[in-house]
């Protein structure tokens, strides 16, 4: 396992992200994360868990139509090890990305399948507390995530077959991963909104 230090991965991911709606999803995936590792039993390996979500997209912001193809090198360039290469990749299992390649590596560990699972339905809750008065997933039911989700042309870029498919390799119904991804949500939101504050005054701070 990586011994890279989280404020490291966060330079790193800096690097290569500047936009700050890539920075909010590095931040929520961390979260959630983190949040999973300890709900699932795996409470030693939290910051493991949640580097790996901090460093998911590392190229999409500069290589969208390479994205999982050049994350590796970007990642052994600032020295991060195999096992969170593998985990970085791996949530494109399956995925055609833009130049036409089919990414090939599989999730294996559980870790692997959370970050494949919870990835894109991150972005769905999201926009969905958006649509909110209170633009928060705090005060979020299951049944009003539901009908989000059921609405094809909502949040159009989540792919929902890949959440199902994220689903089906945990073994678990559907209605589970929405139920715990909004949780993790909202478990975090404060955490989430405490970095991205500090996060826009270091940016202010250099201007």
């Amino acid at each position: 396992m990586s011994d890279i230090s989280r404020e490291e991965a966060f330079a790193l991911l800096k690097k290569y992200n500047q936009d700050p709606f890539h920075i909010q999803h590095a931040l929520t995936v961390e979260a959630v994360m983190k949040w999973y590792a300890r709900e699932l039993g795996y409470g030693a390996e939290e910051k493991y868990w949640g580097v790996v979500g901090l460093l998911h997209d590392i190229d999409f912001e500069l290589y969208p139509t390479e994205h999982c193809l050049k994350a590796p090198e970007l990642l052994r360039e600032g020295g991060v090890s195999e096992d969170i290469i593998h985990a970085v990749v791996s949530h494109g299992y399956g995925i055609t990305v833009e130049c036409g390649k089919t990414l090939d590596v599989e999730p294996v560990q559980e870790m692997e399948k959370v970050l494949f699972a919870a990835d894109e339905l991150t972005g769905l809750i999201w926009a969905a507390a958006l649509m909110r008065p209170s633009k928060s997933t705090k005060d979020m039911e299951l049944k009003s995530l539901k009908k989000k989700y059921k609405s094809k042309g909502f949040a159009a870029g989540c792919s929902r077959e890949v959440i199902e498919r994220g689903a089906e390799q945990l073994g678990w119904p559907l209605e589970k991963l929405l139920t715990m991804t909004l949780q993790a949500m909202a478990d975090s939101e404060d955490e989430i909104n405490r970095e991205l504050e500090a996060e826009t005054a270091q940016l202010y701070a250099k201007r």
